[in-house]
């Protein structure tokens, strides 16, 4: 075959249209695939600055940076090595119907796990984790949650189509348990006696060690399934700017990425990472935070393999 036009180590941003240039194949049910990359381009749910819908396109394009590397430091492994990764492009769906877009991302994610494949999510807003974990109930059971976020998103006042409440509802309907489920980052408002959930404050986080804060989180969720959620404004927007929620306090990237290393073991079925805002980045450095998230996070799944 002519490498004029299929090698893809010579420069790095010609045809860079997939994550991590992983095969981009628009079939993941009969594709021969161990996880699925789907962009899910929603932001009809956001209560603040919106954009996230370009969110998927931005971190695709953004994750060429980290190709080059091979083995990503400081990992003893390839993840390629041990997993086949493909890219499914991004959900099609009606703009607007809110309905519609909720029973078809659960719907494109029981397919997906029905083939035997996981799936990665790349936001779009965070409303797209309630009807995946809807879909992964159903093959998991009630599962354990590790939710990085500057926001409980557990507030009851919310509409059902809202990036705030889907671990409000999430819990009511039997999706996860939340004493097996930690919050790590939050630094905005929440009814403590009334949650639920065990949380690592922002300042605590910051206060302790990423092993601490790693031990902490094993304690909780044990040897449970567990959903990991990313929403990219746990980091300080110094790190983050491009999202729509935006919160002074956060944590810095290096504690971020040793805390999701010190995942790695644990029963991961699924994860995303959501809320990416290109809009108001600078730099592309909130889309590189989220590609950079989303690939720890396939090296903590595939650590198992």
């Amino acid at each position: 075959m002519n490498d004029l036009f299929t090698k893809t180590d010579y420069s790095l941003y010609s045809n860079s249209m997939s994550f991590l240039r992983r095969p981009y194949l628009r079939d993941p049910v009969t594709a021969e695939a161990d996880l699925v990359v789907l962009g899910v381009p929603l932001d009809l749910a956001t209560s603040g600055r919106p954009g996230a819908r370009m969110g998927p396109d931005a971190i695709r394009r953004a994750s060429v940076n980290l190709v080059w590397e091979g083995k990503k430091f400081p990992w003893d492994f390839n993840v390629f090595d041990r997993a086949k990764v493909i890219d499914a492009g991004d959900l099609v769906f009606d703009s607007g119907d809110a309905e519609g877009f909720t029973n078809r991302l659960e719907a494109a994610t029981d397919e997906i796990l029905k083939s035997g494949k996981t799936m990665l999510a790349l936001g779009g807003d965070h409303f797209i984790t309630l009807p995946i974990l809807r879909a992964y109930a159903k093959h998991y059971g009630q599962m354990a949650l590790i939710h990085f976020d500057a926001h409980t998103d557990t507030y009851a006042h919310g509409s059902a189509y809202d990036h705030g409440t889907m671990f409000y509802h999430a819990p009511n309907e039997g999706l996860i348990s939340p004493q097996h489920s930690v919050q790590i980052g939050i630094r905005t408002e929440y009814e403590q006696q009334d949650h639920g959930f065990n949380v690592i404050n922002a300042m605590q986080a910051n206060d302790k060690s990423a092993d601490e804060v790693v031990a902490q989180i094993r304690e909780v969720i044990g040897d449970k399934p567990v959903y990991v959620t990313f929403d990219i404004d746990c980091l300080d927007p110094a790190f983050a700017p491009g999202t729509g929620t935006p919160v002074c306090g956060g944590l810095n990237s290096d504690k971020v990425l040793k805390i999701l290393r010190g995942l790695a073991g644990l029963n991961i079925v699924g994860m995303d990472v959501v809320e990416v805002s290109p809009a108001y980045d600078h730099a592309d450095m909130t889309a590189l935070a989220g590609a950079t998230v989303a690939l720890e996070l396939i090296y903590a799944w595939a650590s198992n393999r």
